[in-house]
């Protein structure tokens, strides 16, 4: 490919935005910009597919900066390819997304311009990439979501889907351990579309990398099953031509192109060095960087003629027609497919398919029951039916999780069609995998256990932070998984998931109850969730006895009342609503009016209006008394002062399930005792 000087004019004014905001901020990581300016700009000027005019066409090529400390280089591309603004309900509006004064905002309150790239806060960014790692472990998750939107919709003569994924990527995320999990499972799987650019230039924040990290990188992903191509300078526009005409021509395995950089490129004194990283270079060394350029010494946020051009006529131009031609494409596909093409236009929009809900199960009543992981399986694979973009799996867990759609394949490697993914024994990449798989617009699902929660809560997060419609099922929710003891016994998960804001978290009770949490997941289109499950049977309630389980969508509704005002709230979840029937039987047997509140969902229940809660949990009954397996922190907000809470304040115990019930106080004995002393708690 033939380069000139505008090349490096536009290379050069990358470099020069990066320091000039970082300076201007006070704060920021200049060095890596620098460094990787020519990579990509070489990349979005050759290869990438992106019209800036319309950046959410669905075949783009995603670009992920998974280092997202070197945000300055994306809003620098961004900016100078003219890329626009999207609204949240995924109309493109005639004003660049960021704009030169944006720039100079960087790093400030309210800017479209934040410390790391941040998806949905600013257009043209495709993910959340703070936490090293979590943007490579994404991009796995983009390219599976390309692969498998081009076996759902290409039809012959009509290939909608062909789009590769690019990230950008440095030492420190593939020193995180998520990275290796996301490249394992993406060498396994041989996808074809999938392109990390290594940006090796062993600087880390304590200085060399050689203090922690001297592995032979290419050889372990060699060892991945990942073709390696390596580049020896970033500043060589042909070598990097190559490389990625290389991946492009070359396919059938996931491509790591390993480009040596020097941190802060151009600055006298800091470059190569650990304080170009993250930190402003002074005004001295940039004056030294911008010499180095042919650069204006004292040109401060300066963009030449001819730079904003320059992008327009490649990336743009080549952007906008194959933007132009997919839509041509799409327009007859509509007449020849209109099924399929209606289900693509819904899932841009987040929408669900016509009768997604038609077959879902209504169960019997059963004082026997079923394990609610059991009941969810059942209403997820009659769910899935309806529900062609629905897909999902679990960390080798399927036999417990019960989350395998039988009607469906799996996705295998160099075959993404089925629906069902094996993600292995990598909970942490699962979980960053169905965020990409979220922002690619498929609707996916992952499944472990409740305690690997720990490990799946960074994606978890950032789920949240994202506003992705991700769906985390949980099961062997408690210590009603007995034996296997204190380590696999969630006690603390189910408050510190609560306490991620914009996550909604599902406990149901009974099976009926599992049908209309999946009610409230399906049409969700901004907001994650967990559903929490339990490994041992549950009875399945008497809705003509009880009150209808469709209070679900309401977070807690009053399931059995008392004759009048009641004399104590009995307030369960999960597997601790049938204990609180129990006791309410009991407690009425003794003169006692008990009210029973089944409280799938904090968050939903604080949605409502003030008059429903007050009618839940009226303000003048104060004796209330909330169960639950698990840990009691955060409970207060609804028993009170003068309630109690029938929960775990220690870790649990290997025993069978009657005698931990026993030792920690879960018997209809104990919280009847507890409800009569809080009813005395409230007299006085």
């Amino acid at each position: 490919m033939t380069h000139d000087s505008t090349d490096w004019l536009c290379i050069n004014t990358i470099r020069t935005l990066a320091m000039d905001a970082v300076e201007q901020a006070h704060s920021g990581h200049p060095g890596a910009p620098m460094a990787l300016a020519p990579v990509a700009y070489q990349l979005w000027q050759q290869e990438l597919r992106y019209d800036p005019t319309q950046p959410i066409w669905p075949n783009r090529d995603r670009f992920v900066l998974s280092n997202g400390h070197a945000s300055m280089l994306l809003y620098a591309l961004l900016h100078l390819a003219g890329s626009r603004r999207v609204t949240s309900e995924y109309t493109v509006e005639d004003q660049v997304a960021i704009g030169l004064e944006d720039i100079k905002k960087f790093r400030q309150l309210d800017s479209s311009t934040p410390g790391h790239p941040e998806y949905r806060w600013t257009s043209g960014v495709e993910t959340t990439t703070g936490p090293l790692g979590q943007g490579v472990a994404n991009s796995v998750g983009m390219a599976i979501a390309g692969r498998w939107l081009a076996g759902h919709f290409n039809r012959p003569g009509f290939e909608l889907f062909d789009y590769d994924v690019w990230a950008i990527c440095g030492d420190g995320d593939l020193m995180e351990g998520v990275a290796s999990e996301a490249a394992s499972l993406a060498g396994h799987l041989k996808l074809p579309n999938l392109c990390w650019v290594y940006d090796s230039n062993r600087i880390s924040i304590d200085g060399s990398t050689d203090l922690a990290f001297t592995e032979d990188v290419g050889k372990r992903f060699e060892a991945y099953g990942w073709r390696v191509l390596h580049v020896a300078d970033a500043n060589d526009l042909d070598a990097l031509s190559q490389a990625f005409r290389t991946f492009k021509q070359d396919r059938g395995l996931p491509t790591l192109i390993i480009v040596t950089t020097q941190i802060g490129y151009g600055a006298p004194k800091k470059q190569g060095s650990a304080s170009a990283h993250g930190e402003p270079l002074g005004a001295e060394e940039i004056k030294g960087a911008k010499r180095k350029y042919g650069w204006p010494e004292d040109g401060q946020f300066l963009v030449p003629e001819g730079v904003r051009e320059r992008f327009a006529q490649r990336v743009g131009e080549r952007g906008r027609k194959l933007r132009t031609e997919w839509e041509a494409r799409f327009a007859e596909y509509q007449k020849k497919h209109p099924e399929l093409a209606e289900h693509l236009t819904r899932m841009q929009k987040r929408e669900l398919p016509e009768g997604w809900d038609k077959e879902l199960p209504v169960f019997p009543a059963d004082a026997k029951g079923v394990a609610t992981r059991e009941s969810s399986g059942k209403v997820l694979n009659a769910l899935a039916k309806n529900y062609p973009w629905l897909v999902g799996g679990s960390a080798d867990l399927n036999p417990s999780t019960k989350t395998f759609l039988t009607f469906s394949g799996a996705m295998k490697p160099g075959d993404q069609t089925g629906r069902n993914i094996h993600f292995g024994v990598r909970e942490h990449a699962m979980g960053s995998i169905i965020n990409g798989l979220a922002l690619s617009k498929v609707r996916p699902y992952s499944a472990t256990f409740l305690i690997f929660s720990e490990y799946e809560r960074p994606p978890i997060r950032l789920s949240a932070i994202m506003e992705l419609p991700a769906i985390h099922i949980f099961t062997h929710d408690s210590i009603g998984l007995g034996e296997d003891g204190p380590t696999h016994q969630p006690v603390e998960q189910l408050p510190s998931l609560r306490s991620i804001p914009g996550l909604i978290v599902l406990r149901p009770g009974d099976a009926n109850e599992v049908t209309e949490a999946w009610k409230v997941i399906a049409p969700l289109r901004h907001q994650p969730v967990v559903l929490v499950l339990t490994r041992q049977a549950v009875p399945t309630l008497d809705r003509t006895k009880y009150a209808p389980a469709s209070g679900v969508a309401k977070g807690a509704y009053v399931l059995s009342d008392s004759k009048g005002t009641p004399d104590v709230i009995l307030i369960g979840t999960g597997s601790e609503v049938s204990l609180c029937l129990q006791a309410q039987e009991q407690l009425e047997g003794q003169g006692v009016k008990a009210r029973v509140v089944s409280m799938p969902s904090w968050e939903l229940f604080e949605q409502q209006d003030e008059a429903y809660r007050e009618q839940v949990l009226p303000s003048g009954v104060h004796a209330r008394v909330a169960v639950e397996k698990a840990s009691t922190f955060g409970w207060e907000r609804f028993v009170g002062l003068r309630g109690a809470v029938v929960g775990m304040r220690s870790f649990g115990a290997s025993a069978p399930l009657k005698a931990l019930q026993q030792k920690f106080g879960f018997t209809v004995e104990n919280v009847v005792k507890v409800a009569r002393e809080v009813i005395e708690q409230a007299k006085k």
